[in-house]
C-alpha cells in the first residue's frame, strides 16, 4: 500500500503530537500544582518534575527533528554524534535502557541517519522492560549497512510495524504508530534495499538493512 506525501506527512505529524503530549500534558500539571502549592518541600518537588518534564520534551523534539525532518542541514551527510546523542537523550536518561554505540564513521548520509534513527525508535520501544540497544553503521561503495539489536527481559515487536517495516502490510491502512516503520521500509526500497527482521520468536529483536545512498 502507498500513501500520499500528505498523508504521510500527517501520520508524522500524528505521531510526534502522540509523544508529546504526555511530558507537555505533566508541564502543564506542574505549573498548575505549583501556583497552589505553598510548602517549600512540594515546591522544590513540583520543580523537579517541572524540570523532568521539560527535558523529555526538549530530548524528543530533538530526536524526531532529526529522524523525521530536516535537522543536519540541508547537505548529503549528517554528524553521526547528533544521531548517538539524539538516541540517548531518548533512551539514556531515563536509565532503562542501555544504548551501544558501535560507529565509527563521522558522518553518515541522511537516508542512513534516519533509517538508523527510526530503527532505533521502534527496538527501543520493543524493549518493554528496558534492556540493551545496541546500533551500528558502515558505508561501504556506496552502500549502506545498518544493524539494530534489542535485548531485554520482555520483547514486544507489533505485527503492524513487523508488516510496514518488510512491506507486507497489503491493504491495511498505515497508522501513526507505524509512520515510523513506513519511513524506513520507504527509505530502504528508494535504495533497493530490503529490510531483515529477527524471527518472532527470537530471543532478541535483530534488525538489519543494506540499501544504496547518492
Amino acid at each position: 500500500m502507498t500513501i500520499s506525501a500528505v498523508d504521510f506527512a500527517s501520520l508524522l505529524c500524528s505521531r510526534l503530537c502522540h509523544d508529546l503530549l504526555s511530558p507537555v500534558g505533566a508541564l502543564n500539571n506542574g505549573i498548575e500544582l505549583l501556583a497552589d502549592e505553598h510548602d517549600p518541600e512540594m515546591r522544590a518537588r513540583c520543580l523537579e518534575l517541572l524540570s523532568e518534564s521539560a527535558k523529555a520534551s526538549a530530548n524528543k523534539l530533538k530526536f524526531f527533528r532529526l529522524a523525521f525532518g530536516a535537522a543536519g542541514g540541508f547537505g548529503e551527510t549528517v554528524d553521526t554524534r547528533e544521531a548517538k546523542s539524539a538516541i540517548e537523550g531518548l533512551f539514556g536518561d531515563n536509565h532503562r535502557v542501555k544504548i551501544g554505540w558501535m560507529i565509527e564513521d563521522a558522518v553518515l548520509p541522511k537516508a542512513a541517519i534516519k533509517v538508523l534513527l527510526n530503527l532505533a525508535l521502534i527496538a527501543g520501544d520493543a524493549l518493554v522492560r528496558g534492556g540493551q540497544l545496541d546500533v551500528g553503521a558502515e558505508v561501504l561503495d556506496g552502500q549502506v549497512e545498518i544493524v539494530v539489536r534489542g535485548d531485554g527481559p520482555r520483547i514486544v515487536l507489533d505485527a503492524e510495524l513487523r508488516q510496514a517495516l518488510t512491506g507486507t502490510q497489503g491493504d491495511t491502512p498505515i497508522t501513526p504508530r507505524a509512520a515510523a516503520a513506513y519511513l524506513v521500509h520507504q527509505l530502504v526500497t528508494a535504495g533497493s534495499g530490503e529490510v531483515q527482521i529477527s524471527e518472532v520468536d527470537a530471543p532478541i529483536l535483530l534488525f538489519g538493512v543494506a540499501f544504496r545512498v547518492g
